[in-house]
């Protein structure tokens, strides 16, 4: 009985390691800017999360407290986000860019989730030093010239 258990485990493990290489690879490779882009996406779903549980001050649903459902919608909006790096990447491939687009897309994002990170902590009562609104900000004017 051990022994099956051992084997589910790894074949988990080994499908579970095949479909996140095939999703990094189809994102453009798992760089910095990807990593920071999913790393500030789990924040913001997580601040999110804690807002409207704790706080009940959640602009996601209409008296401010958890709702699964708005929860999933988050998770779907984060998921729509990965689709169009995807397509960013399919672009970048087709135009013959090497991550133009990409890259544009993914600081977009980036600025997105770090303006949403900065508005969920100041619901908590957490001051922001004006270095990371203006680090954030500069982002966005980034990714925006280079739409352009």
């Amino acid at each position: 009985m051990m022994e099956k258990a051992r084997s589910f485990y790894f074949l988990a493990l080994s499908v579970f390691s095949a479909v996140g290489a095939v999703l990094t690879q189809a994102l453009g490779g798992w760089d910095s800017s990807l990593q920071t882009l999913v790393g500030f996406m789990a924040v913001d779903y997580i601040l999110g999360v804690i807002i409207a549980l704790v706080w009940k001050s959640s602009q996601k649903s209409k008296d401010g407290s958890f709702e699964s459902a708005a929860s999933l919608k988050g998770l779907f909006r984060k998921g729509g986000i990965l689709a169009i790096v995807y397509v960013a990447v399919r672009l970048d491939l087709i135009v013959g860019n090497s991550g133009y687009i990409r890259t544009a897309v993914i600081l977009f994002f980036i600025a997105n989730e770090g303006f949403s990170i900065i508005e969920n902590l100041g619901i908590m009562g957490l001051p922001m030093p004006a270095a990371i609104k203006n680090a954030f900000a500069a982002i966005k004017r980034q990714a925006e010239s280079t739409k352009n």
